[in-house]
């Protein structure tokens, strides 16, 4: 008999403050389920009620004997010490501020500190006596919340103003800041206020796409809201999970996710145990010891080598069994009792309960946890990247600039005059172009529209960094169930074994699943619905069956099983694997053989069976036969695979399958039929080179449970491969953090979905596939746009450098400013361009990039001398009736920048309008600058070079129409010739594979040694001689080898 059943139902002691102002909050006690509203025997009517100051008259604990005052401080001492408490605020004299000289030291007023409390996260007791019928009203809710917030994990709050002030930092935009300085200190007015325009013009843009895709990713992230069944103002409801405040009443069932931290109360067929909870809770049997503890089994079993009561640490049967593993790395789901604490965001395996809310999800165990590392913010490896580009044109500026300071004394020239012909002058034009303002705007920009994109096509990038991993990947783990197959179980004809009816057989089937149909596991759904062709066997079921204990399926036992009675009649109904049913019962070796025989053809048809067989009373188990199950593949997989394999992603199959039903689907699906069993893989003897080969070759692997999916990711990262998991449950959220890319596919756990980089709201293979299509698309916009960006910087830094050094001439500071904002504008519209998807993955490269844009760079900037050149010859070469040096410069310079990022994105695609228009509107504003000669510095501003040019400028800076045609000619010429010069180059397969990291390497002894050490486990035993401990190095056990 459990302990509850055992306990007498006497009412608190008259003086028992807590338990009568418990009753009285509450409203009243329960007996047997029903609402009383008679006083408890010995009632006096003393009694506090919760958030209430008044308090009855209690007797004086003079008039009381020996031991019931002493009863009276047990009961009391906690209401005394918060009493004490209150009462022990330490009054402060608030002092007059430094400003408030008009008051008077007797002005200065007392105000009561009271103590921090010690825990923050522990709301008052009053709020945890919330009545499990009413719960909470609205008003309550209101009050709570506004203490304690919304019960989710947020991130650090995003201070908006640090957010815009982000898009003035880092190395590039130092440089444009340290620019925007100098033009100030040199009164180039222009400049100055160009430059800010352009800082701003990129903060804008960049937050403004930012923000624009986060509203597009957070609209569909309410489609995968955890929720919670909440009793509120006396009734059931279903909320969002992150509306749950303190004290409400929360219904905990098989399949849902804990909404947050919470306290076991009662089962939910079993209401009137409130009385016994709130009796337990008030004798402080749950204290913060067991809270603390958690279930944890290990802490239990050393409670019990210090007390041998056992129902000191239980209270009454089992409600609910939770998966914890993701907190405790425990594989089996833990029992727990009336009183356990529940943890937020665990899966609930088995039973139905209330629960009380302890605290908000910022407080809870996993809200503490995630709080010591919020700080850290995980930058990733495009952050690096953008990074070590920054920092390297950084450097080439420094270098450039000393180059044109050494180059400048041998012209003589002055620091700061005259005019713009001086050190500092030359120092800022270098400055405004040898750093990419725009590059941390566009790339991250690309990123968030990107994002959106995917949003769209129902995948929710939880991290903009994911798109970069998933861009590279070159191996997909997938799951077989829902992903590769439709998900849509049906039963064919089962095996019955001689002597036995199909209906029984079916009806024990249905015994032995789970009753939830609120959220049915899909075998059990598949075993209950095919009922439908039985109809006998749904009169057996309705002949007045009763559960008692109702048992999850887990990884050891490998069965489901439900204890329950009819009539006087106790039955034990089983359903699992073939292998562990038949064990379960004493049959002869024949038998065994048959059913084993039975469970191969099963396989080799590409079939699951289930075993199912039945013990009743204490007569020996009987075997009843198989359930034959078969999950078709979806339509599009097939295909899909085999572009997979096109875009360099091969797919390996994880599957809790049997190994000949993993071979048979891959079959189907066009798979390789090299798949293995998870066991041995692990524990068959192969170690260091040869188990990583194995699972490099391997097209997948069958039996599998979450900790070998673990194991399959990390080899194959040990061998530098990129790799994608596919999830959907609790137990695979260490695996989807340890993946490069973690996906949590359809239908996934909110776990799942929390330790997942993308959220897929659409099933299929189909789906994964695209999104890594469009990542890749993506990362060809920003790898485009990083490689033309350089190679404008080089262009300038080596044009102006040399004509600094030879002839001492430069393009006007003025006109620089438009050049680059010009290329900002322009390129602004890269995140919406057509891009083409590499035939495999894809990665940064980061020396083709380099090479590439030298050598474009170093193009443009001879194509610029040229046209500079021509000018020196006496009938002005280029220029055709009259114009501007510094004009014609600049056009030549704007069009072939511009129209170089056709270059850099490749021919396989045709530009988007958008980036079109852009370049074309920027480029027509850049004619009219030469066709009018603003800021051209004619009439007293043109430059002396050395040696001195014959070419007379217009007086007033303007430039024929002729000349701007000719120019317009030229710079297309200049571009046609740079396209086939980039086309070459990435013609040869050594600059293709340039930067491109190994993802086969192989270091043999490396792998050899730890695939050693984790063959040996460190067992540890107390010397009964000298009462130490002793530890010793042995092999770790293989094992049980298993053919089906």
């Amino acid at each position: 008999m459990s302990y509850l059943s055992q306990r007498q139902h006497a009412g608190p002691a008259d003086d028992d403050v807590e338990a009568q102002g418990a009753r009285h909050s509450n409203g009243a006690g329960y007996q047997d389920g029903e609402q009383s509203s008679e006083p408890s025997p010995g009632h006096t009517g003393e009694h506090v009620k919760f958030g209430d100051y008044r308090l009855n008259e209690p007797v004086k604990s003079s008039e009381l004997n020996e031991y019931e005052a002493l009863d009276r401080f047990i009961t009391n001492v906690d209401a005394e010490r918060r009493a004490s408490m209150a009462s022990t605020m330490t009054r402060k004299r608030k002092p007059r501020k430094w400003w408030q000289f008009w008051k008077s030291r007797k002005e200065e007023i007392d105000i009561v500190e009271e103590e921090e409390p010690r825990d923050i996260g522990k709301p008052p007791d009053s709020w945890l006596d919330t009545d499990i019928r009413t719960g909470l009203t609205a008003a309550q809710v209101e009050e709570r919340r506004r203490r304690y917030g919304w019960n989710e994990l947020m991130a650090e709050k995003e201070n908006m103003f640090a957010k815009v002030l982000s898009y003035f930092q880092g190395p590039i935009l130092y440089v444009m800041e340290i620019a925007a300085l100098l033009a100030v200190g040199l009164g180039d007015w222009i400049d100055f206020g160009v430059i800010i325009g352009i800082l701003c013009l990129n903060a804008f843009v960049g937050f403004y796409q930012e923000k624009q895709a986060a509203d597009v990713v957070a609209s569909l992230k309410g489609d995968i809201a955890m929720k919670a069944t909440v009793v509120r103002n006396g009734q059931e409801e279903q909320i969002l999970a992150r509306e749950l405040v303190p004290g409400d009443i929360i219904i905990i069932q098989e399949g849902q996710t804990v909404p947050g931290d919470a306290q076991l109360v009662c089962d939910y067929s079993r209401p009137h145990d409130f009385d016994q909870y709130k009796e337990l809770r008030d004798e402080d049997k749950f204290s913060d010891e067991e809270e603390a503890k958690g279930g944890n089994g290990k802490a239990k079993e050393q409670e019990k080598e210090h007390d041998d009561d056992e129902d000191s640490i239980h209270f009454g049967d089992p409600l609910v069994a939770c998966d914890q593993s993701a907190i405790t790395g425990e594989s089996l789901a833990v029992d727990k009792y009336m009183g356990d604490v529940l943890y937020y965001t665990t899966g609930c395996k088995r039973g139905k309960a209330y629960a009380i809310m302890t605290t908000s999800a910022k407080y809870s165990f996993v809200g503490r946890t995630a709080s010591l590392v919020q700080g850290a913010k995980d930058q990733g490896h495009f952050k690096a990247v953008m990074d070590s580009i920054g920092t390297s044109l950084l450097v080439l500026v420094m270098f450039w600039v000393l180059v044109v300071w050494i180059g400048g004394f041998f012209h003589h020239l002055r620091i700061a005059t005259p005019d713009v012909q001086n050190l500092l002058h030359y120092t800022l034009v270098l400055l405004i172009i040898g750093v990419p303002v725009g590059l941390p705007v566009v790339t991250t920009t690309t990123l968030a529209v990107g994002a959106a994109y995917l949003a769209k096509q129902k995948a929710i990038v939880q991290k903009l960094t994911a798109i970069e991993s998933l861009a590279g990947v070159n191996v997909l783990c997938s799951d077989k169930t829902g992903t590769l197959t439709a998900n849509k179980l049906s039963i064919r004809e089962p095996f019955v074994a001689e002597g036995q009816d199909v209906n029984w057989m079916m009806a024990v089937a249905a015994l032995a699943s789970s009753h939830n149909i609120a959220s049915l596991d899909p075998i059990d759904k598949v075993t209950i619905t095919t009922l439908k062709r039985y109809p006998k066997a749904r009169e057996i079921l309705r002949e007045g069956w009763v559960t008692d204990k109702f048992t999850p399926f887990d990884p050891v036992s490998k069965r489901i099983t439900t204890e329950c009675h009819l009539g006087n009649d106790r039955y034990i109904c089983a359903k699992g694997a073939p292998r562990a049913i038949v064990n379960l019962a004493n049959v002869s070796e024949e038998v065994r053989t048959m059913y084993n025989q039975k469970a191969r053809e099963f396989a080799l048809r590409g079939f699951r069976s289930l075993g199912v067989a039945y013990k009743k009373n204490d007569e020996p188990w009987v075997l009843l036969g198989l359930l034959s199950m078969f999950d078709p593949p979806r339509e599009d997989t097939a295909q899909t695979i085999i572009e997979a394999a096109h875009l360099g992603v091969p797919v390996k199959m994880l599957t809790g399958d049997a190994i000949a039903i993993a071979k048979e689907t891959c079959k189907m699906l066009g798979l390789g039929t090299k798949v293995y069993n998870s066991e041995k893989l692990i524990h068959s003897g192969l170690t260091g080179t040869v188990q990583h080969d194995l699972v490099q070759r391997a097209d997948g692997f069958a039996e599998v449970f979450p900790e070998h999916k673990y194991q399959v990711v990390e080899m194959l990262q040990q061998r530098g491969s990129l790799t994608a998991m596919t999830g959907d449950g609790v137990n695979d959220a260490p695996s989807l953090k340890k993946a490069d890319c973690g996906i949590a596919v359809e239908g996934s756990s909110e776990a799942a979905q929390a330790a997942a980089d993308i959220v897929f709201l659409a099933p299929g293979l189909s789906t994964i596939i695209l999104s890594i299509k469009t990542s890749r698309q993506i990362f060809q916009r920003m790898k485009a746009y990083v490689q033309y960006r350089i190679a404008l910087c080089l262009h300038l830094e080596i044009y102006l450098t040399t004509s600094m050094v030879i002839i001492n001439e430069t393009i006007r500071p003025d006109l620089i400013v438009f050049i680059a904002l010009f290329a900002d504008l322009a390129t602004v519209a890269v995140a919406y361009d057509n891009a083409h998807v590499e035939p495999r993955p894809v990665e940064w490269q980061l020396k083709k990039i380099w090479v590439i844009s030298v050598i474009l760079g170093s193009l443009l900037a001879a194509g610029t001398w040229i046209i500079r050149g021509t000018m020196f010859l006496t009938n002005g070469g280029i220029v055709q009736n009259f114009g501007s040096i510094q004009e014609v410069l600049f056009l030549e310079v704007a069009l072939t920048e511009n129209w170089l990022i056709f270059v850099t994105r490749g021919g396989q695609t045709w530009p988007s309008w958008q980036l079109v228009g852009a370049i074309l509107g920027v480029d027509a504003l850049a004619t009219i600058f030469a066709l009018f000669g603003w800021l051209s510095g004619s009439g007293g501003g043109v430059m002396e070079t050395t040696p001195p040019t014959s070419f007379v400028n217009s007086h007033n800076g303007w430039t024929d129409i002729v000349t701007v045609v000719v120019v317009w000619a030229y710079s297309i010429g200049v571009l046609i010739f740079i396209a086939i010069v980039y086309l070459a180059l990435n013609s040869f397969s050594w600059i293709n594979n340039l930067g491109r990291k190994d993802r086969n390497k192989k270091d043999t002894q490396i792998e050899n040694i730890i695939g050693h050490l984790n063959k040996l486990a460190v067992e540890h035993e107390p010397d009964p001689k000298t009462g130490h401990d002793k530890y010793f190095i042995v092999e770790k056990s293989a094992a049980e080898e298993e053919d089906i």
